[in-house]
């Protein structure tokens, strides 16, 4: 029980993080920040996630709330819920905080906290990144990890769709 206990500690309000985020960079640590639905935990997700936490002394990741991924993936999503998939992301090694956010995009999140480093998978470009201006009118940076081709929750729910019909 004490485990799952400090995992939830990991599971934080913006506000409560906010400061936190100040008190860490007070003190010199760099702290990482990225995003996403994680609704089924893959290896892709591992190795960006891995890959983020490299990037700074303490990593951030900033979790879609139910309401805001079944706006952007549709009515059948999330399978996991919300509480679930923080407990799943925060029990990660690498991850050292989770945050909810109920928008399309992390954008407030990103303005509350000002990472040092803003961190996003995929062949964005720097300009496409949401919060890229903000991070880097702050001095920060941002980096885009390469994706795993063929690991994603959508080809996953596809592939169980398809095994049991």
């Amino acid at each position: 029980m004490k485990q799952v206990e400090a995992i939830r500690k990991k599971i934080y309000s913006l506000n409560q993080l906010q400061h936190f985020v100040i008190a860490l960079k007070t003190i010199g640590k760099t702290v990482a920040f990225t995003n996403g639905c994680f609704d089924i935990l893959h290896e892709g997700h591992i190795f960006s996630l891995s890959q983020a936490a490299k990037e700074a002394d303490f990593l951030i990741v900033a979790l879609n709330t139910d309401k805001s991924v079944k706006k952007l993936k549709g009515d059948e999503r999330p399978i996991n819920n919300e509480q679930s998939r923080s407990l799943l992301i925060a029990s990660l090694i690498m991850v050292d905080a989770v945050v909810l956010f109920d928008e399309d995009t992390p954008l407030q999140v990103i303005s509350t906290l000002l990472p040092d480093v803003l961190v996003k998978g995929g062949d964005y470009t720097v300009e496409q990144i949401v919060g890229s201006k903000e991070v880097i009118a702050n001095g920060g940076r941002v980096v885009i990890n390469p994706i795993i081709e063929g690991f994603s929750t959508t080809g996953i729910i596809n592939h169980i769709k398809k095994s049991y019909s």
